[in-house]
C-alpha cells in the first residue's frame, strides 16, 4: 500500500495520495493551498492515475486547490452535502481574519465539474481501495473520516483519514462558522471512542497517532465514555 502524505499551504495542511501501489490508479485527499505541485510529483514519481479527490470538509486550507487537480487528472471531488457551498464559497467558513488576509490576492473560487455527496456510513470502491465514510460533524456540519484497510506488512487493522476531527493530543476547533463544541464531543463519543486501539490515524495537521494512544493521552478523550445503545 502506498501512503504518500505532505503539508501543503501556509496552514501546513496534510494532503494525502493513496495507492494500492506504484503504477496503480490512486485517489487523493484534501488538496490545501499549494497541493498541486506535490500531487504532481507523487503522481508522477510512483506513475499514478488519480480517479477521485476526497475531501474531509470544506474549510479552504483543505480544498484550496480541490480545482486544478480535479481539472488536471479529470476528477470527481466527494464532499459531504452541509460543506458542500464551501466549494464555490470558502469564505463562508473561515474567520474574517483569514478572509481579510485573503482578500489581499486574487482567488476564484467554483465547484470541479464533476461533484459527488458524501453520507454516513457509504462504502467507497475507489482505486482498488474501500473508503468507509463516517459523517463526524463538530468541526464543520459536514465533517466527515475516511477509515480504509491497510494493504500492508504491518500488523494494522486500518488507516482513519480524520481530517481536523482528531489530531495527535489534540481536536479541531469548533468556534469557525459551522462549528459545534457539543456536536464535536458526541462525535468523539459515538465515532472516535469505539474504534480500535491500533487503528493510525493520519490528520489534518501534524503527525500521525494511533487511536489507542489518544484515548489514552487526548485530554479531549479523556471524560468521555461511548453512550449505551
Amino acid at each position: 500500500m502506498l501512503i504518500a502524505g505532505f503539508p501543503a499551504g501556509s496552514w501546513g495542511t496534510n494532503c494525502y495520495v493513496v495507492a494500492t501501489g506504484q503504477g496503480a490508479e490512486c485517489i487523493v485527499i484534501d488538496p490545501g493551498q499549494d497541493a498541486t505541485a506535490g500531487v504532481e510529483q507523487v503522481v508522477r514519481e510512483n506513475k499514478l492515475k488519480p480517479v477521485a479527490v476526497l475531501l474531509t470538509h470544506g474549510h479552504i486550507d483543505h480544498m484550496f486547490s480541490v480545482l486544478p487537480v480535479c481539472g488536471t487528472y479529470n476528477t470527481t471531488a466527494w464532499i459531504h452535502p452541509d460543506d458542500r457551498h464551501l466549494l464555490a464559497d470558502p469564505m463562508a467558513g473561515i474567520s474574517p481574519e483569514t478572509a481579510a488576509m485573503l482578500l489581499g490576492g486574487k482567488h476564484e473560487f467554483a465547484e470541479p465539474d464533476d461533484v459527488a455527496e458524501l453520507k454516513d456510513g457509504l462504502s467507497l470502491e475507489l482505486a482498488g481501495l474501500q473508503m468507509v465514510v463516517d459523517h463526524t460533524p463538530g468541526h464543520t456540519r459536514g465533517s466527515v473520516t475516511f477509515t480504509t484497510p491497510y494493504l500492508g506488512p504491518e500488523e494494522v487493522p486500518a488507516v482513519l483519514f480524520s481530517g481536523d476531527v482528531l489530531f495527535a493530543g489534540s481536536i479541531g476547533r469548533t468556534d469557525l462558522p459551522g462549528g459545534d463544541h457539543p456536536a464535536m464531543l458526541h462525535t468523539l463519543a459515538t465515532k472516535i471512542l469505539p474504534m480500535s486501539d491500533e487503528i493510525v490515524v493520519l490528520p489534518g495537521h501534524g503527525g500521525q497517532t494511533t487511536i489507542g494512544r489518544e484515548k489514552a493521552t487526548n485530554p479531549y478523550l479523556q471524560d468521555l465514555e461511548i453512550p449505551k445503545s
